[in-house]
């Protein structure tokens, strides 16, 4: 069984109903996200910036989650899932799940380390990433 089909047995990801609506809402939350993140490292405030960026990729990613009927509850399955589904048939590259995985590593340890304060090279490093999850995601969805 591969880390997919794991996902879904385990019910980290499960079908629901395809929703085209909550889709968009995901993707412009995303790009909300992704301005307030940048605004926080004009002010110096990198470690809610790292958060905010990441959150922009998962409601990237998400979106196309919702479209596709599928709900999540594991932030490393939704990986799982945009391999399986995206890179396999070549609509995503696979970098892009690359990124998204080391943002959400770096978010871990902002949230849950006592020793980890992110730079201000780590944050718009992030930023720049989501910037390209983001356009990556609404090109797929625009396509489709």
């Amino acid at each position: 069984m591969n880390e997919l089909e794991e996902c879904f047995r385990k019910g980290l990801l499960r079908k629901i109903p395809a929703s085209e609506e909550n889709s968009i809402k995901s993707i412009n939350k995303a790009k909300a996200m992704l301005i307030k993140a940048k605004e926080g490292i004009e002010y110096e405030l990198f470690d809610s910036s790292l958060v905010l960026a990441y959150s922009a990729m998962f409601h990237a990613t998400r979106s196309l989650l919702l479209r596709d009927g599928i709900r999540e509850r594991s932030h490393y399955c939704i990986s799982r899932y945009l391999e399986g589904t995206y890179v396999k048939a070549k609509k995503l590259d696979l970098r892009i799940v690359l990124l998204l995985d080391r943002t959400r590593e770096l978010r871990h340890e902002e949230l849950y380390s006592l020793e980890f304060y992110p730079t201000k090279e780590e944050t718009s490093e992030a930023v720049r990433n989501a910037e390209t999850i983001i356009k990556s995601i609404a090109g797929i969805l625009k396509s489709e």
